[in-house]
């Protein structure tokens, strides 16, 4: 367990049902932290309660909505449990172009990329406030934010300002909440090996291969440190593929 938790520590997580956010939670459990799994995908917490096992409390919240948000965290936390962190892990990148992209599907990317991570860290401000400790968030950006690539119009503008957001929110909760965020590059879940072109992209890698989500787990997990003398910084993680 780190510095920064005990046993009554709780870490919110969303889009904890699959993929980063999925081995987010299971990071967190491991050290020794509770675990408030927040995701639209009842059926899929319901698997990552029964294979991560005691210490995550599953939650069926869309992070686009606000008062849901807060009623899920007020009803997944006891009293005397102390939430010490917010990973806003949830996202969606569907393809859009100029050519393409509609209404729906710009807010949507931008509503649950950025919308939701604005209603959860608000949503969980009381909670760290409620005891008086120092606390942390979390973000999930994208390399896309600093290096767009085609077909990714929406999702990057998305992740861009989630980079801005995150800067901004360093500096209206400090000192006694760090803000901060990972941007992964290519990584190995189901749902980029279903977009068909991790493969070629991996050549263009230094490192030669796509990262984990464990790999991205571990530097989430350590972010969540309150001791940290870090806040307002986005770590890229993208096996050198973006360098800055």
């Amino acid at each position: 367990m780190n510095d920064s938790a005990d046993a009554s520590c709780v870490a919110v997580v969303t889009g904890a049902a699959s993929g980063m956010g999925r081995a987010t939670a299971a990071k967190l459990l491991h050290e020794g932290w509770l675990v408030a799994a927040v995701d639209v995908d009842r059926d899929g917490l319901a698997r990552a309660a029964k294979e991560l096992g005691v210490g995550l409390l599953g939650c069926v919240a869309d992070v686009t909505d606000r008062a849901a948000v807060e009623q899920c965290l007020g009803s997944a936390l006891s009293g005397d449990q102390e939430l010490r962190a917010v990973v806003n892990a949830a996202g969606i990148y569907p393809p859009t172009r100029l050519s393409d992209y509609t209404e729906e599907s710009y807010r949507r990317i931008m509503d649950i990329n950025l919308l939701g991570t604005l209603n959860v860290t608000a949503a969980a401000l009381p909670h760290f406030q409620a005891h008086g400790k120092k606390a942390t968030v979390v973000n999930f950006a994208s390399v896309d934010a600093f290096a767009v690539s085609p077909g990714q119009l929406v999702y990057s503008a998305a992740k861009a300002a989630l980079v801005s957001v995150t800067r901004s929110l360093a500096v209206e909760l400090a000192p006694d909440v760090l803000v901060n965020a990972v941007a992964p590059g290519w990584v190995d879940t189901p749902a980029n090996r279903a977009l068909g072109r991790m493969q070629a992209a991996i050549a263009g890698i230094p490192l030669q291969r796509a990262a984990q989500p464990a790999e991205v787990a571990d530097w989430v997990v350590h972010l969540c440190r309150s001791d940290s003398y870090i806040t307002g910084e986005t770590i890229v993680i993208s096996g050198g593929a973006m360098m800055r």
